[in-house]
């Protein structure tokens, strides 16, 4: 397979893999952390009106997910990549970190969560699943 569609596929089975992770986490979250009950979290409204209910162990669950989705994507990417791994595992952690900044918009969170969620969720855990990658016997 020629270079640019494998890193393209490797972009895209990072963002993939990094999405479900996170998202899977997310959905078992209430397992670890139960949340409020007769709210709906189905809705953005829902969620809104959920949210100065939470305590500081809801939203350590969400920024696990957010970190682990952006460290399993980056891994993915950069295992994949033909060429230039640290740049498509960054693309990945970049691709999450606009996610992340879109819901701290969005969403009436803390500010001390948006400070760590943006500061340490991704670009970081990128930059790990990179270091993984190498670690692991992809070079580059």
């Amino acid at each position: 397979m020629n270079i640019v569609p494998r890193n393209i596929i490797s972009l895209l089975a990072g963002l993939t893999i990094g999405g479900a992770v996170n998202i899977g986490l997310i959905m078992i979250s209430g397992m670890f952390v139960p949340l409020p009950t007769e709210m709906d979290f189905t809705t953005m409204e829902g969620l809104k009106t959920a949210l100065p209910l939470f305590e500081i162990g809801h939203f350590m669950i969400p920024f696990i997910a957010h970190a682990m989705g952006t460290l399993s994507g980056a891994l993915v990417a950069a295992l994949i990549a033909v060429s230039h791994k640290i740049s498509f595992a960054l693309m990945v952690g970049f691709c999450f970190l606009l996610g992340g900044m879109i819901t701290i918009i969005l969403l009436p969170l803390p500010s001390w969560f948006g400070i760590l969620d943006i500061g340490l969720a991704y670009v970081p855990f990128a930059y790990l699943g990179w270091r993984l990658a190498v670690k692991w016997g992809s070079t580059d």
